[in-house]
């Protein structure tokens, strides 16, 4: 796709991305797709996918207590739970505020730990990384923030969220639905939003602006990115997800690049039909 190759211009160091598509097919790559990059909050869609098996195994429900004094499961893979940014402190009522959360994900992983009697690092090993093939990802500490992989790898998770096989498809589809419509709150890098939805461990685009999906991105567009210079989209209109990873953190770089670079893997796939 000659739409991934204007990465080459982007101001980093090192840059991958791949485009795959529902069916799995990988429409295109650029880059060393098998260099191991930091993922920053990229991760969280790892992490929350590995609490969705532990759901679907019973060893957890999402509407039982977690964090917080009256959160839950559900509160804290939707950013609900009142949790600080990056400390245990409580600043709202859980369901009440979108708070951007590091620490409820970490309050994730201790609580299927626990759940399960695995590290959670293990639990995600062996839930999703193995069954997955990626072989090339870690998770090196927090589960907000300290995964490591391949353009590779994630683009086998992508495939994985578009026609999943790991969860039913009905725990997919209430992962990329708003959880607690209607919540303002701050989106990182791109301030105040207000509705600003999400799913349960992935940001929903809807009707964001600023953004760091493209013009053209459905609303449906679900995903994360992450200050070390990653994303993750996947358009369920385009059917179709992309990964871009470099080894530059974000920055205004990334909020010029990202939005035309996305529209332009968009209008290529919309060319090829």
């Amino acid at each position: 796709m000659p739409s991934l190759a204007s990465i080459e211009n982007w101001p980093v160091p090192t840059a991958a991305a791949a485009v795959v598509r529902a069916d799995g097919t990988v429409a295109g790559s650029h880059g060393p797709t098998g260099q191991r990059f930091p993922l920053a909050s990229v991760t969280k869609p790892l992490a929350a996918y590995a609490v969705l098996v532990a759901y679907e195994e019973g060893a957890i429900d999402l509407d039982e207590p977690a964090g917080p004094e009256g959160a839950t499961v559900r509160h804290l893979l939707a950013h609900t739970s009142g949790l600080a940014f990056d400390e245990n402190r409580v600043m709202a009522e859980p369901g009440t505020r979108r708070i951007y959360s590091n620490t409820g994900f970490e309050a994730l992983g201790d609580h299927v730990a626990k759940a399960t009697d695995i590290p959670f690092a293990e639990y995600l090993h062996q839930a999703v990384l193995e069954p997955l093939g990626m072989a090339s990802t870690t998770l090196e500490g927090s589960p907000a923030k300290d995964g490591v992989s391949t353009v590779d790898d994630l683009v086998r998770f992508a495939a994985e969220v578009q026609a999943p096989r790991l969860l039913d498809a009905r725990t997919v589809l209430d992962a990329m639905t708003v959880a607690y419509p209607g919540l303002a709150g701050i989106l990182p890098g791109y301030g105040r939003q207000k509705p600003n939805d999400w799913g349960l461990g992935f940001e929903i685009r809807d009707a964001k602006s600023p953004h760091w999906t493209g013009a053209t991105s459905s609303p449906r567009t679900f995903g994360h990115f992450g200050q070390a210079g990653t994303f993750l989209w996947i358009d369920p209109d385009a059917a179709a997800a992309c990964v871009a990873l470099t080894d530059r953190p974000f920055g205004p770089w990334a909020v010029e690049a990202w939005p035309p670079f996305t529209d332009a893997v968009l209008a290529e796939l919309r060319a090829r039909g």
